[in-house]
C-alpha cells in the first residue's frame, strides 16, 4: 500500500513549484555556498531534491551535485527543468533510506523536509539520517531542514498551514499528539491535472535535543541548530518557539 506522501507527489510537481515554502531557493544557496566555502570541487548530495530547484541553482553555480529522490514524478519535472537550462544533472530514483552510497560525498543537504520527519515510524526516519551519514566522507558537512516539535506546543499548526498556503489545499481534522510529537492531518489537494484528492498524513516533529543525539550517535562531531527562514538560511537566527522548522548543519 501506497504511503501518503507518496500519493502526494504523484501528480504534483508543478502545484509543489508554486507552493509558498518554494520560493527561497536562491536565497537558501546563498547560505549553503557559505556555508560550503564556495568549494565547486565538492561532491554534493541532494536528498529528497524534489523537482529540484536547489539541485538545479547550485548546479548553476558550479557545483557537482546528484539529487536523489523517492518520486520518479518529481524526478522528471527536475530533469524538465534541468534540460532547459541546458544542465546535466544525475537525478536518481531512490528511497533515502538506503542511499546506494558509501563515503562518496564531500556535503550533503536535505531541504523542506526531504523525506526525513515524513517517514510512518521514528525508526525510519533515523535510518534516513544514518544513510545520509554513510554516503558522507569524513570531514564533510550535512545540512538539512526538519520540523521543530517547539512550534506546536505554543501555536495552531492548522492555523500556520492555512496562512502559508497558496495551492487549493485544505488541512482538518489536525491533532498534535504529545506523546509522540506527530501531527495528524487529512489534507485536502489539487494535483497538476485539477482532481482533488484527500491523504491521511502523520509527521514527526523533533525537539533540538533529540536531533543533536540521534547525529551525535551517527559520529557527527558537531552538531549546530538554528531558526529556519525561507530564503534566508542565517547561523544568526536563533531557534524559537516561533519557528515552524529548524536548520541543522551537522559535521562528520
Amino acid at each position: 500500500m501506497k504511503q501518503w506522501y507518496e500519493i502526494l507527489f504523484e501528480n504534483y510537481a508543478e502545484k509543489y513549484d508554486n507552493e509558498v515554502f518554494t520560493q527561497g531557493t536562491m536565497g537558501e544557496c546563498d547560505f549553503l555556498e557559505r556555508e560550503f566555502n564556495f568549494d565547486k570541487s565538492m561532491k554534493i548530495l541532494d536528498i529528497g531534491c524534489g523537482t529540484g530547484r536547489h539541485s538545479i541553482e547550485l548546479t548553476k553555480r558550479g557545483y557537482n551535485i546528484t539529487g536523489i529522490d523517492l518520486s520518479e514524478s518529481q524526478l522528471a519535472r527536475a530533469r524538465e527543468k534541468a534540460k532547459a537550462e541546458n544542465l546535466e544533472i544525475n537525478f536518481l530514483q531512490g528511497d533515502a533510506r538506503n542511499l546506494p552510497f558509501d563515503s562518496e560525498y564531500d556535503g550533503a543537504i536535505m531541504l523542506c523536509e526531504g523525506g526525513f520527519s515524513l517517514m510512518e515510524t521514528d525508526e525510519m526516519n533515523f535510518e534516513i539520517l544514518k544513510s545520509a551519514a554513510k554516503s558522507l566522507k569524513k570531514g564533510s558537512k550535512f545540512i538539512f531542514t526538519t520540523l521543530n516539535a517547539l512550534f506546536p506546543l505554543f501555536h495552531s499548526v492548522k492555523e500556520f498551514m492555512d496562512e502559508n498556503n497558496k495551492e487549493k489545499t485544505t488541512y482538518r481534522s489536525n491533532s498534535f499528539d504529545l506523546m509522540t510529537f506527530r501531527d495528524n492531518n487529512i489534507t485536502d489537494i489539487e494535483d497538476d491535472d485539477g482532481n482533488m484528492r484527500s491523504l491521511d498524513c502523520n509527521e514527526r516533529y523533533y525537539v533540538p535535543s533529540e536531533i543533536t543525539w540521534l547525529l551525535r550517535s551517527l559520529g557527527f562531531r558537531s552538531v549546530d541548530i538554528f531558526g529556519s527562514k525561507i530564503g534566508a538560511y542565517s547561523r544568526e537566527d536563533k531557534l524559537t518557539t516561533e519557528d515552524f522548522e529548524m536548520l541543522v548543519i551537522a559535521e562528520k
